[in-house]
């Protein structure tokens, strides 16, 4: 573990333990107690030392009088996804990472990386942007910047803060400029690009990447959302339910201005009922999909498939497809009227954190 600010040995003092504990940066204030092999056998913050000075401990005593020895921790290669949500929840933010002898490799701030998904990440970059023209002759959509930063980086951010750190962007319009743009890290991970060289649909291109060689799951999306859903509830939601294919979905509402005659199906000919200006709910499909990797070996290369196909395949062949509805925020942002809302929606989101 590169980070020993947070590492303190046992032999050390309640007061040296204060001292250092006064050095670390930001708000989050706790020590990681280890022994003379590096094995972690507690943690110590302000609140510890506190309630062990009031209990007569002094200042002198060995640090380890003051630890919290039933403290939470992960196992390094464990992707315990809702083990790590129960933590973020009870207030815990910073987790060790201990390795098969107890020491400390890493240690894992839930205020910046919420969990550690067990996903690979493909995002698919290579259209267009039609609806989007004068501004996408030049730049692929993708590219195009929201309060200052480009439309694809806020996803990459949301999945870098989910501990997604395999991520390809599948490309073709314009692909050079989004091959330069990944050419430098962003949000700490070193994106991958690969090229379409003819169109493959919406997922054909998945198989120009080796995500499906692997057993476990993979995160598609659309390059051009603007969304808040939250990638932790919905692969909880897949792998509760068991799920081949999970779509996430945007509640979508119809309204008819004209009143809707009910006709007699075993009766053609005969109204049953009049309906005045009914509203139908449905779920729209919001462009973002896990699917198990058994599921994208099953896309051929070089052959043109949309997601939807896809999806239908897995349902007629009897696979588990379902679905997570995004509590929050989504828009496609392909209008320039999308555009604007995803500037106010961004704007406003920047407000809102500012004041906190």
């Amino acid at each position: 573990m590169n980070d020993h600010r947070y590492i303190i040995h046992a032999g050390a003092t309640v007061r040296e333990a204060l001292v250092q504990l006064n050095t670390l940066p930001g708000a989050t204030m706790v020590l990681f107690v280890t022994d003379g092999g590096g094995r972690l056998l507690g943690t110590v913050t302000d609140g510890d030392i506190r309630r062990a000075l009031i209990r007569g401990t002094s200042l002198d005593s060995p640090v380890t009088e003051a630890a919290h020895t039933d403290f939470r921790y992960i196992r390094l290669g464990s992707r315990d996804v809702a083990a790590m949500k129960r933590c973020r929840e009870s207030g815990i933010t910073l987790l060790p990472v201990l390795d098969g002898d107890g020491r400390p490799v890493d240690i894992i701030d839930l205020t910046r990386r919420h969990t550690m998904l067990p996903l690979r990440a493909v995002i698919m970059a290579g259209g267009r942007g039609e609806r989007l023209r004068p501004a996408t002759l030049t730049t692929p959509k993708p590219l195009l910047r929201i309060e200052g930063k480009a439309i694809i980086d806020y996803n990459i951010e949301a999945l870098a803060a989910c501990g997604i750190d395999d991520i390809t962007v599948t490309t073709r319009y314009l692909a050079e400029q989004l091959d330069e743009h990944f050419s430098r890290p962003v949000a700490g991970i070193q994106v991958k690009t690969v090229r379409e060289t003819e169109p493959l649909g919406t997922i054909g291109s998945v198989t120009l990447t080796d995500v499906a060689r692997d057993e476990g799951d993979t995160l598609v999306m659309n390059s051009d959302l603007l969304t808040t859903v939250s990638f932790e509830e919905m692969y909880l939601h897949h792998t509760d339910m068991h799920a081949d294919v999970t779509i996430a979905v945007v509640p979508y509402q119809v309204s008819v201005p004209y009143a809707i005659l009910s006709l007699d199906d075993e009766h053609p000919g005969l109204v049953r009922g009049i309906e005045e200006k009914p509203s139908y709910s449905y779920y729209a499909n919001a462009g973002i999909y896990i699917f198990g990797n058994h599921v994208l070996r099953r896309l051929q290369d070089g052959v043109r498939c949309d997601a939807t196909d896809l999806v239908d395949r897995a349902i007629a062949d009897g696979l588990r497809v379902t679905y997570y509805p995004i509590k929050g925020t989504w828009i496609d942002v392909g209008s320039p009227v999308d555009f604007r809302q995803a500037g106010e929606l961004i704007r406003h989101h920047n407000s809102m954190n500012s004041t906190r």
